[in-house]
Parts: C-alpha cells; structure tokens; sequence
C-alpha cells in the first residue's frame, strides 16, 4: 500500500519522530483503520526516500504504545482495539503541522452552513409508500447492456475528453426528435444542452441569470430540491399559490415589487399536487412574460406518465418569443444514476450556458450519451415508456381503489391521473404525527406534503409513490393504514 506522510528534513524534530507523529495522528484520525496492513520498513522507507532504520524506530515505538501490533510472518498492523482513551486527535501541541479552528467560507458558503443540507428521512419500514424512484424491476438490462458493450468495443474515443461542451450530437439530435414528435417541443440539437440533471441544471441557469437577492417565483407547494438550490444563491423567494388548474397567474401578475427575473413551474404535472396547468392558464403565464421580460423554467419531470387523457404538449411549444427554457431528465424513465437531464434554451442562451457548464464539470461520460442516443434512436426509450405506463397504471388504479375502499369520504385524493405519485389529505381525528407514527408502528411508511411548502398550510397530506410497489404489496399497505388509523 501507499501512505502519503509529510516529513521535513529541516524541521526541528528528526526524522524518526516526524514519522511516528505522522502514522500515529492517521491511525487516531481514522486515516488508518484498526487491522489495516502498514507497508514493511523496507518499503516505506524507499517511498520516502529516508533510511530503513528511521522507519523501524517509529514502528518500535509505535508497537510499544499499542498503536501496532506485528504478527509474525504477516507483517505489521494497526492495533484491533485502540484504548477509548485513544480514539481522539492528539493535541494540537504535538502534532508537527497546526490546523486553523475556523475556515472563512464566502457568502455562498455561510448560506450552505446556515442551512445545512439533509435528505429527507425515508421511513425504514416493510412497506414504503415513498416517492420519486420509477421502478427498476421491468427496465431492459440486456438491451442496455448490449448497447453497451457496443459502443464499448467500437473504438477507444469515449475514453477522451468530449469534443462540445453541449453533449454528444447524437444525444441532442436523438432528444430533440422525440421531445419534438412527443412534447411538441420547438428545438434543433443547437439549442440543447446536456445536464448532469435538473439539479445541475438549474443550478447553471441560476449561475448565469440571476444575481444575489434577485427575485424568483415559484409554486407553492413546490419542488424542494429546486427551492433549495434558490436559496442557495440567496434568491429572493416569491411563492404563487397552486389550486386545481396550477399555478394561479393571476397572482403572480399582481405583483407589482420587486421585478421577478424568473418563474419556476411544473405545468404538465405540477409537483406535489398534481395539477395540470390549464391552457388558459398558460397562454396568460405567456402573456406574463412576454410583457415583464422574465423567462419561465418549464420543469417537465414525468409527463410522459398519464391516464386516461391525451398527453399535455409542453408549454415551451406555445411560446414564439423564447421566453421558456425547458428542462428535462431521464432519471423518472429510466433511471436516476444515468444523471443525463437537458435543456432546451432559447438560441441566444445555448452557447453562454455551454461555456458555464464546462466550466462547471467539463463533461458527461460520452459512452452513457452515446448509449442513450441509440436507446432512443432504436425505440427502445417509447417501448418502455409504454410498458412502464402500462404498469404505473395498474398500480394507480390498485392504489386509488384501495384508498376510497378503506377510507371511504374520508381521504381526498389529488393528481391520480399522471405521474408515479399522488397526494392525498386524510379528515381523521388525528395529528399530521399521530398519523405518521401510528403508520409506522404498523409496518407502512408515510411522507408528508408539508416539506415542499412555503407559505400555504399543510395538515395531514401526504405524497404516497406506487412506482415500486406491486399490487399486492399496494393493497395490503393500505389495509394496514385502515386498520390502525380507523
């Protein structure tokens, strides 16, 4: 093994000592782990360009303190059980190297401290109803992998840096004809750009047009990542109330202060409620910013998914004045470890963005876009979206009957019709908590509405996902609730 230690020849303190100060601070700080082989003296010695007796004076003593043990044949170890007494960073007096007891961080970085980052706990229970994840149990392992090891074999390049900070052309090519023919999405490959997600990309788009305190509005309830990353480059929040046709425009026109540069919505499905934005509602949102100069974000996250009704066409393509960038994600049909989004931005936009995203990782792995663009190409992409349609369908409707079977008038369901979630809001004489905990005293996992709110009051809603439940499963989830709810 390698170990990376810094010694001075120049220092005060020899050789030997700077060693024994250098292995014995990596076995307390964890660096070292306890039955973790150190290299033999010989070894250490010629890596650190010092004399193999210096070496084996740190390690005897060491070994006399109990810091290693040597085992006879096997070589040298750190020491299984290190006294509690050990188990702490030696004091700062006699480590060779002082650390700073306090970094300064930048305005960013305090925003990031005040208000550290945590995923939401997940309920660790047999039956989860949690969101967000599309099922892995049908997705085409051997169609993915065949396109794989393809690209893999036909030549070496993908192992090189990509040749345009925008994504593979293939990919762009392959997204704009489907997102075309099945979003109704305006854009050519020139206009797209690759993103390492939503989170990514909306990240860039705050980086490039919006300045600190600058005002962003935003559904309420709403997307919690992207809230987050909003506050994260100190926006100025402007939550518009949601009701069951969407974002309610008529109050986001009423704001006359501040000047509002953005607007962030889910329009096909509108997270969490489920809404769809109606055509009223978008053509005046249109109207809005066409009016104010502001550009509408277009989140379009799992529109593919809908029930019964005809598939909503994208608000980007009712717009003639460039005023939507549109932003999608593979994570919700396929899978999210992909990490491939994009955007589609208005003409003048794509080479600006293009810069600020190379400047931000320089690139995506060529041989995932390269693999995607013939997932799409081939059909394989439409083939599962209907497959998986076919099979969130069947969940959806297990999951519905259970709920108005068990609970009759007293659950209210909201967005069944698209999505791989719903909301729904019980009237039980029972706390928001109460419901939780008794949920999981009985095996099933409940995740309330409230986090994605702003302003709007949030009692006893919950988001309950069904992508990677089975019928079964579904129906005796909901049973369980019924009986230790009623």
């Amino acid at each position: 093994m390698e170990l990376t230690l810094t010694l001075d020849p120049q220092a005060e303190h020899p050789l030997h000592r700077q060693l024994y100060e250098e292995l014995r601070q990596a076995i307390l700080s964890g660096r070292l782990s306890p039955r973790q082989k150190l290299p033999s003296t010989r070894s250490l010695a010629q890596s650190l360009g010092i004399s193999r007796t210096t070496v084996t004076q740190s390690y005897d003593q060491l070994l006399s303190e109990g810091y290693l043990e040597a085992r006879h044949g096997s070589g040298t170890f750190v020491c299984a059980q290190l006294p509690d007494d050990l188990l702490h960073s030696a004091p700062a007096e006699t480590a060779p190297h002082s650390v700073k007891s306090s970094i300064h961080l930048s305005s960013y970085g305090q925003r990031l401290a005040e208000k550290p980052f945590a995923l939401q706990a997940e309920p660790q229970v047999p039956i989860s109803f949690r969101y967000g994840r599309p099922s892995f149990q049908h997705f085409p392992l051997e169609v993915w992998r065949k396109l794989l090891l393809r690209h893999s074999r036909a030549n070496i390049q993908w192992l090189d840096y990509a040749s345009n900070p925008q994504g593979e052309y293939e990919l762009r090519e392959a997204i704009a004809r489907y997102i075309t023919r099945a979003r109704a999405v305006q854009c050519d490959p020139e206009h797209i750009l690759i993103t390492n997600g939503t989170q990514q990309a909306l990240d860039l788009i705050l980086r490039v047009l919006l300045e600190p305190g600058e005002a962003i509005a935003l559904e309420d309830p709403g997307y919690l990542s992207a809230r987050r990353i909003f506050l994260s480059h100190n926006a100025h929040l402007i939550p518009i109330p949601v009701d069951e046709s969407g974002l309610v425009v008529s109050h986001l026109a009423s704001i006359q202060v501040p000047t509002i540069r953005l607007v962030y919505v889910t329009p096909s499905h509108q997270f969490p409620t489920g809404a769809t934005l109606s055509l009223a509602r978008r053509l005046e949102l249109l109207s809005w910013a066409h009016r104010t100069g502001a550009l509408v974000l277009e989140d379009d996250y799992d529109s593919e998914y809908r029930y019964g009704d005809r598939p909503i066409p994208a608000l980007q393509g009712l717009d003639p004045g460039h005023s939507v960038i549109y932003i999608g994600t593979f994570s919700k049909v396929l899978f999210p470890s992909l990490r491939i989004g994009y955007l589609v931005l208005p003409p003048e936009l794509a080479p600006l963005m293009a810069h600020a995203k190379w400047l931000s990782d320089r690139q995506l792995s060529t041989l995932d876009q390269r693999v995607l663009a013939d997932f799409i190409n081939e059909g394989h992409l439409e083939s599962h979206i209907r497959r998986m349609r076919s099979h969130y369908n069947s969940r959806r409707q297990t999951l519905v009957h259970a709920l108005k079977q068990h609970f009759g008038d007293r659950v209210t369901i909201l967005g069944e019709k698209a999505g791989i979630h719903l909301m729904v809001h019980f009237s039980l004489p029972l706390t928001e908590t109460d419901i939780i905990q008794k949920a999981a005293q009985a095996g099933v996992g409940l995740m309330p509405a409230r986090v994605h709110c702003l302003q709007v009051e949030s009692h006893c809603n919950f988001i309950l996902g069904y992508s990677e439940l089975d019928e079964a499963t579904i129906e005796r989830g909901i049973h369980l609730l019924a009986q230790t709810l009623l």
